[in-house]
């Protein structure tokens, strides 16, 4: 409920007393009183396409009135059967059956009771002709080129407005200028015919709207004859004067018309559009012209129309009123006419009489007022008759007043005020009612109401009662009258409460009292919360292009949730439910979102929330941000040779302050199109002083920058060219390129196109040796190399370039040493020893080679060293060498990543950028044995309740003399927590095979097994196995490869008493992983005849044949898979559970090695499982390039970078192979 307007000053008792006469529309129709007239028709058309023509007059009183009407001023038969009256108002019908025109006149309505009568104002009820042209015959209008012409139009009367239109017979309209002109009237006026006017279908249309009618008048023919062709015969002197004698004439004028004189009265009411028009014949073609005497016309109200034939003022007020002239003149004079100009007005009010109720005894006045030109004149009347007629005693009656003292219950009447004039009448009704009642409360008993916190409550107490009643407001459980100036009470016994609180809810009562009696209501006020609303974000910032999410949080009073609606809009305008219908900006509830943002998303965005007591509304600013215009109005100023000052004017930022401005330029020495930037200025700047380069021929543009990103480029300003001059820098980067001993190659950054600064720029290169007391050498070339042989190697010489063009030599240029072309060395360190530090890792001392057996700059040292032969078998190892380089001036280096537990070669040699100089002597040392590498596989090959058979393949690097194995387990049981270990070491290297015992049964147990030298044990190899079950077979698997069909194959020849290892492979057999694996006991058996040879059995001879073949075949696949380099891994299982005596350490790595040919190694490891390109084995090394990296601290000495090289003519190592163990016999 939203709050009232206050009433000013304080408030301090709400004990309000209606002292004002009420209205005759406060009196409840429960109460006798005069009629009332409530509803009346105004003027009434007949229009011919309507079924019936309406008449209305309604009215209220009590008891109910009766209706009467007249019809220009007589009585009017209501009981005509042509009519159709209305039962329960004065209203009536009458049927367009032909006979409507009997019915037209002016028409009044009267509503009477025994109290009084009211009456209408006059209701005119026109009924309209069908307008038609006169038929008659239209002689046809022969004039001469040169006369004036007017052709009358006579339209017929008919209802207005009037349309009139000159066309032809093909509707097309008759062209108007200032020669030919229609006049208000419709007639068509020609100051002068043409030969071409001549025509004969004028046909004149007149349009009447309101009664959808055209008609046309019959055409009319007008013919123009030539002068020329008229006297073609005659003589061309007398041609000529007669010619002469009408051509041209001084005008006159046509309108207004002759007989009206040269003054015309013209009466205008006030508030209509006057339309003066004046149009006159001549030749040449008269034009004309407008004022008013003794003022202007008036601006902006007053227009010339049809070529200034005609005046048109609209709103006429009483200021238009006095003396206008038109004046139409040619070259040979002119001719005038004045309009005296008179403003009137129909009859108004003023003020009107006003109804009122009144008690007895009390007095009254009614005044009535009206104004008009001339001025109205005023009657009054009683129950409709004049007052005089029938006056009411103790009235005093003058034009403009009735007044009456003691007024008693028969004083009741209606009064009325008719004011009128020549131009019209009204008339104005005035109810007096004399009634004495007690108060009668019109507003609803027990009326609930409701509010918001902090809004106005508004509690409505209507009544009626005469004499004047007071009303007071109190609270029901308070039972006081209410008092403060948050409480209000208006005139009509609202009780209005500003600020409501909640504890301003209750009950209230509402009480009336008069002299006549006492009457009262009561009222309840729910006060609820209050809805809050926030729009979010405040104010935000998005540039174009982007996306906008406007949230709007409210919040309302639960019992108003159901009532809530929200709605969006933009400056005012509402936006529709679901956004926009191009689908840019969509509306989900509380969320508004724009797509793709534009300039005139910019504005404020309103979000409104109603429910049935309040409203809501929050705003927030948006402002599209956009790149800015680009600058305009590029202008050079201050033009020097090498600066030019660029002014600008800039553009629209698009609500981003311009931050920067980017200053490019395009110029004759760089490719044409290509724009480079020049300098930045700050956003406030428009103007800079630029340094510019000699010898080019330039052109600027201008981008300016804000927080959106760049503008586009301004247009291009004018171009500015410099004057060449000498350079203003040498090149840089001076510098000699690798070259032959005694050689420099001297290199430098050329200038670029910019710098030259003019045409014929050449380097003047001038050298000496370093601190020589010598003149320079030197030498002028266009390019930026040349070549200078020098005396010495490796020699040191000052350096100079010098830019150089036609106008003269660059600044005095700097020097710089370089140093001549490099030789190799020619003397080889000594090596003063080596120190084993471990079975992979050495470190080496030599002497360094003297600084003049270096032959240029000392780069550093690198190694060569390679394998000559295994301590493990003593074999030779083909003559494979690395190289290991250590950069500086250095006398020690490590050397890492050797084969344990065997012989190596080394040498030394220094090397500058030109490569390397001799090697020393070959230096030998050996390595200690190292920890063997993890088992080649590991196979749990049985298991029974209590006990597990494991077989595993020698490691493939033994890295010493193997010394046994360490065999360890643990239950594990697929849980987090793991047993104790437990170990059994097998001494004799030559068993890789072992049955556990005292097992438990069905456990799962992890194994482990390391090989071990004197060194100590490797890393282990894994594998996980479950005992069984009691009373569970060891379960017979039979792998890929095996004839599932075939139960067995019997094995002969074995020695009885004799343990035996069995194994299961695959038919392609690349390495020794067996599939299945066993010890067996050969025990014999007795047959008869044993005595016989052996060698003479057909089983015997056959088996050997088998295993003859079966041999070659093994033989031939793994000499194919060699020679194609293949790789043979054993893929063994990742560990469930972490063997804890596994070291966590990674191996050190020193360096990066390779070949210098970059070749495999011959039987390096390949997938069976995929072709890959073969790659070396697993203790080659990484090749290092040259350059300062591969940094180690083992032993805090710095260890180099690596490069390998093979020594020509050195035999290619043999990769490892695997080994199968044979049965033991």
């Amino acid at each position: 409920m939203g709050p009232l307007p206050g009433v000013g000053g304080p408030v301090f008792s709400l004990l309000f007393f209606l002292l004002s006469s009420a209205t005759a529309s406060d009196i409840p129709l429960s109460v006798q009183q005069v009629p009332t007239i409530t509803k009346q028709s105004e003027v009434q058309v007949a229009f011919p396409f309507d079924e019936y023509f309406q008449i209305e007059c309604e009215a209220k009183g009590n008891p109910e009135p009766k209706f009467t009407w007249t019809k220009d001023d007589q009585p009017f038969d209501l009981s005509d059967p042509r009519i159709i009256a209305s039962n329960d108002s004065g209203t009536f019908r009458i049927l367009n059956e032909g006979h409507v025109a009997h019915f037209q006149g002016k028409y009044r309505c009267f509503a009477a009771n025994h109290l009084g009568i009211a009456m209408s104002e006059e209701i005119e009820f026109i009924v309209p002709n069908v307008p038609k042209f006169p038929k008659e015959k239209i002689e046809p209008l022969e004039v001469e080129e040169g006369d004036p012409v007017v052709l009358r139009c006579n339209p017929p009367a008919g209802l207005p407005p009037l349309h009139i239109y000159w066309m032809n017979i093909d509707l097309e309209h008759i062209e108007q200028d200032e020669r030919v002109y229609m006049s208000q009237k419709g007639d068509l006026y020609f100051a002068n015919v043409e030969e071409n006017d001549s025509r004969n279908d004028y046909c004149c249309f007149a349009a009447f709207p309101k009664l959808r009618t055209i008609v046309q008048k019959m055409p009319m023919k007008l013919t123009v004859s030539s002068l020329k062709h008229a006297n073609a015969s005659r003589s061309s002197t007398k041609m000529g004067s007669e010619a002469n004698s009408i051509k041209q004439r001084r005008p006159q004028l046509l309108l207004p018309p002759a007989e009206s004189g040269s003054d015309s009265p013209v009466t205008i009411l006030r508030g209509d559009t006057l339309l003066l028009e004046c149009f006159a014949e001549g030749l040449p073609t008269p034009r004309v012209e407008w004022s008013k005497t003794g003022g202007d016309l008036p601006k902006g109200r007053g227009t010339k129309e049809n070529y200034g034939t005609t005046l048109k003022i609209t709103s006429v007020s009483y200021q238009d009123a006095g003396q206008y002239r038109c004046q139409a003149n040619n070259s040979l004079g002119s001719a005038a006419h004045n309009f005296h100009v008179t403003v009137e007005e129909p009859p108004r009010w003023t003020r009107k009489p006003q109804s009122g109720v009144y008690s007895t005894g009390s007095s009254g006045i009614l005044l009535c007022e009206a104004e008009g030109e001339p001025a109205p004149t005023i009657r009054w009347r009683v129950n409709s008759s004049p007052i005089e007629e029938n006056p009411f005693s103790g009235d005093v009656i003058s034009p403009g007043e009735v007044s009456f003292t003691n007024l008693q219950p028969n004083h009741t009447a209606v009064y009325q005020c008719e004011a009128s004039n020549v131009h019209g009448t009204i008339l104005a009704n005035a109810n007096i009612d004399v009634v004495d009642v007690r108060p009668l409360i019109q507003t609803e008993d027990g009326e609930n109401y409701a509010t918001v916190v902090g809004s106005s409550a508004l509690l409505h107490c209507v009544s009626f009662a005469s004499p004047a009643a007071s009303v007071s407001w109190q609270k029901v459980e308070e039972a006081k009258p209410l008092e403060g100036q948050r409480y209000r009470l208006h005139s009509n016994g609202t009780l209005q409460i500003l600020g409501a609180t909640e504890g301003d809810a209750g009950s209230y009562s509402c009480w009336v009292e008069n002299v006549k009696g006492k009457t009262a209501l009561t009222a309840s006020l729910d006060v609820r919360s209050a809805t809050t609303l926030q729009i979010s974000p405040r104010t935000p910032r998005v540039p174009k292009s982007h996306t906008l999410e406007l949230r709007c949080e409210s919040q309302c009073d639960p019992h108003l949730s159901e009532s809530l609606t929200l709605s969006w809009s933009k400056d005012g305008d509402a936006f529709g439910a679901s956004g926009t219908e191009d689908g840019r900006v969509t509306i989900d509830g509380a969320r508004l979102t724009i797509s793709n943002v534009t300039p005139e998303d910019q504005g404020v965005y309103s979000c409104s929330v109603r429910t049935a007591l309040d409203s809501v509304t929050d705003r927030t600013h948006v402002t599209v941000l956009d790149v800015p215009d680009p600058p305009e109005n590029l202008r050079l100023s201050e033009r020097q040779n090498r600066s030019v000052r660029l002014t600008w004017d800039a553009g629209d930022s698009h609500q981003s302050n311009v931050s920067e401005y980017v200053i490019e330029f395009e110029g004759n020495k760089e490719e044409p199109g290509r724009w480079a930037e020049l300098t930045v200025v700050g956003g406030e700047e428009t103007s800079v002083l630029l340094p510019l380069a000699a010898y080019v021929r330039y052109q600027f543009r201008v981008l300016a920058v804000n927080e959106v990103g760049r503008s586009r480029p301004s247009k291009p300003s004018d171009h500015h060219e410099t004057p060449p001059a000498a350079p203003d820098r040498n090149p840089q980067n001076i510098r000699v390129q690798a070259s032959q001993p005694k050689e420099m190659i001297i290199k430098w950054e050329p200038l670029k196109p910019m710098e030259q600064n003019g045409p014929g720029l050449e380097y003047r290169v001038s050298w000496k040796p370093q601190g020589a007391l010598m003149e320079w050498e030197e030498e002028t070339v266009r390019e930026h190399t040349l070549r200078v042989m020098t005396p010495a190697v490796y020699a040191p010489y000052d350096v100079q370039v010098q830019a150089v063009n036609h106008l003269g030599t660059g600044p005095e240029p700097q020097s710089v040493v370089l140093y001549s072309g490099e030789d190799y060395p020619d003397a080889a360190p000594t090596i003063l020893g080596v120190d084993v530090v471990n079975s992979m890792l050495i470190n080496v001392t030599w002497s360094p080679v003297p600084k003049d057996r270096v032959h240029g700059r000392l780069r550093g040292y690198q190694i060569n060293w390679w394998k000559t032969r295994s301590l493990v078998d003593g074999k030779a190892h083909p003559r494979e060498v690395r190289v290991l380089r250590f950069s500086g001036p250095r006398g020690q280096g490590m050397l890492p990543s050797l084969d344990a537990f065997s012989e190596f070669n080394l040498t030394v040699s220094a090397y500058n950028s030109k490569g390397a100089g001799p090697e020393s002597a070959p230096f030998t040392f050996h390595t200690p044995e190292g920890v063997p590498e993890q088992p080649a596989f590991l196979k749990v090959i049985k298991v029974d309740k209590d006990s597990a058979t494991l077989s595993w393949g020698l490691p493939r690097e033994l890295n010493g003399h193997l010394t046994g194995y360490l065999l360890q387990y643990q239950i594990i049981n697929d849980t987090h927590e793991i047993g104790d270990l437990s170990d059994v070491h097998i001494t004799a290297p030559s068993q890789p095979s072992w049955r556990l015992s005292n097992l438990s049964a069905n456990t799962k147990y992890k194994f482990y097994v390391r090989a071990c030298t004197a060194a100590g044990c490797g890393k282990p190899i894994t594998e996980e196995s479950a005992t069984l079950g009691a009373g569970r077979q060891s379960p017979g698997k039979i792998p890929e490869g095996v004839n599932g069909t075939r139960k067995g194959h019997p094995l002969e020849a074995l020695e009885p008493g004799a343990e035996h290892i069995v194994r299961l492979l695959t038919k392609t057999w690349v390495d020794n992983n067996s599939i299945f694996e066993d010890v067996i006991e050969a025990r014999g058996r007795e047959y008869a005849g044993l005595s016989e040879d052996i060698a003479t059995q057909g089983w015997f001879i056959g088996l050997m044949c088998a295993i003859a073949l079966l041999t070659l075949t093994l033989l031939t696949v793994c000499f194919v898979k060699r020679n194609r380099g293949g790789k043979y891994s054993v893929k063994e299982k990742e560990d469930l559970h972490p063997d804890p005596e596994v070291q966590s350490g990674k191996d050190e790595t020193f360096g990066d090695y390779s070949d210098s040919d970059e070749k495999p190694l011959k039987g390096s490891l390949q997938s069976l499982n995929r072709d890959t390109q073969a790659t070396e084995s697993a203790d080659s090394l990484v090749q290092y390039g040259e350059g300062d990296h591969g940094l180690f601290s083992e032993d805090g000495s710095f260890i180099g970078a690596y490069a390998g090289s093979k020594e020509k003519g050195s035999a290619e190592s043999n990769g490892s192979s695997s080994t199968t163990f044979p049965l033991r016999a």
